[in-house]
């Protein structure tokens, strides 16, 4: 059985949440994103920073999923546009890196991020961290 499959047979109390998911890499974007919405949650995505701070001001998002090499704009400096632009409800913060050296995860912490991801995500361990940092 799939990831999807599996993710869509389970029965688990999920509250839905609002998700932004930012990739320059739209098929990975595209399979996180389904991952989430099988899960429950509502999702946007974009794929550079400038798309995404200009969907992030009308869907308000709970969490933002951030690739750290974007074009146009980094990550990190992403990470702090949303948070000055959506205070006072500035969203929950996943850093998404190929890198995952105790020097990157300490770079992401720094710049605000909430959590460190490397690519790929498993799929049980992003869902398993949205439930543990936003809780109902």
């Amino acid at each position: 059985m799939n990831v999807l499959a599996s993710l869509a047979s389970r029965s688990t109390a999920v509250r839905a949440r609002r998700i932004l998911v930012v990739d320059d890499n739209l098929d990975a974007a595209e399979m996180m994103a389904e991952i989430l919405r099988i899960s429950g949650h509502e999702v946007r995505m974009a794929g550079d920073g400038p798309a995404a701070l200009e969907i992030a001001r009308e869907f308000r998002p709970e969490l933002a999923i951030l690739d750290i090499g974007l074009p146009a704009m980094d990550g990190y400096e992403l990470g702090r546009r949303l948070r000055g632009e959506l205070e006072p409800s500035s969203p929950v913060m996943f850093a998404l890196s190929g890198y995952g050296e105790a020097s990157d995860r300490a770079r992401s912490a720094a710049a605000g991020f909430d959590l460190h991801l490397v690519k790929p995500v498993d799929a049980e361990r992003l869902l398993a961290a949205i439930r543990e940092r936003l809780q109902p």
